[in-house]
């Protein structure tokens, strides 16, 4: 793991933001702090950072709008980012996800459980891509540019919207099951629930567009899979978005 990775840690707990900084930086990387969302934002500006440890509620500037402002912009979008929260719901994991965020830990978290899912999420962002773009219909993912394209037009994914995206399509035709997906976007032994897979299809289909949607298929009780095909196959149900929450 290179040293010169900067983390950025944004909390309003002046104390776990010492903790937390201080076990990063004895894992090896460079670490800045901030205590709002205001300072964080001026501080990615300044320098960006390899990965963003977020909290979620913060006072004055939140870090959902800190998540939202980063991801509407094309220079920030593909940070990744980690959110740190209180709040244990589903529906707060779920929301989390949908602001973009790559990985979630709620407090009180471990730090050694900090350290796997941060190295976790950095490894799926540097790992070796293979030299060709993968292809289907007017879907192409660049592994080493890290970039996808739909009909020519740039798609704002996050790390692991990407990944799970690349797996679906390097496998299409083929059913992934939701343990699969996870394995393959998330890097094996990370434990989230299967509907946090729904959550980052959901966005997917809809950052592909309407028509593109229809690519990825939900497959009833087992997973998802990428087709161009039309046709519908026993366990298969529609493309809507709306599935996914089925799966719940």
């Amino acid at each position: 793991m290179p040293p010169t990775r900067r983390i950025l840690v944004v909390d309003d707990e002046p104390d776990l933001c010492e903790l937390v900084a201080y076990n990063l930086q004895r894992a090896g990387y460079e670490v800045e702090t901030a205590c709002d969302g205001g300072e964080a934002l001026a501080a990615v500006a300044r320098d960006r950072p390899a990965l963003i440890l977020l909290d979620l509620m913060m006072p004055r500037v939140s870090g959902q709008e800190v998540a939202q402002k980063l991801k509407r912009s094309a220079a920030t979008s593909t940070i990744p980012i980690v959110m740190l929260t209180a709040k244990t719901e589903e529906l707060d994991e779920v929301k989390g996800l949908e602001l973009g965020a790559d990985d979630y830990v709620t407090k009180p978290f471990s730090m050694q459980v900090l350290m796997a899912r941060v190295d976790a999420v950095l490894r799926r962002v540097g790992e070796a891509a293979p030299a060709e773009p993968l292809t289907l219909g007017p879907l192409t993912i660049d592994e080493q540019t890290h970039r996808a394209t739909i009909d020519g037009r740039v798609m704002k994914l996050t790390v692991t919207e990407f990944r799970l995206l690349a797996a679906l399509v390097e496998s299409s035709g083929r059913v992934l099951s939701r343990r699969a997906l996870i394995a393959r976007a998330m890097g094996p032994g990370v434990t989230v629930t299967e509907r946090t897979i729904d959550v980052h299809v959901t966005s997917i289909r809809k950052k592909l567009g309407r028509e593109a949607a229809r690519m990825i298929r939900t497959v009833r009780g087992v997973g998802y899979r990428a087709t161009l095909g039309d046709e519908e196959s026993g366990g298969e149900e529609s493309d809507e978005p709306r599935h996914a929450a089925a799966h719940a």
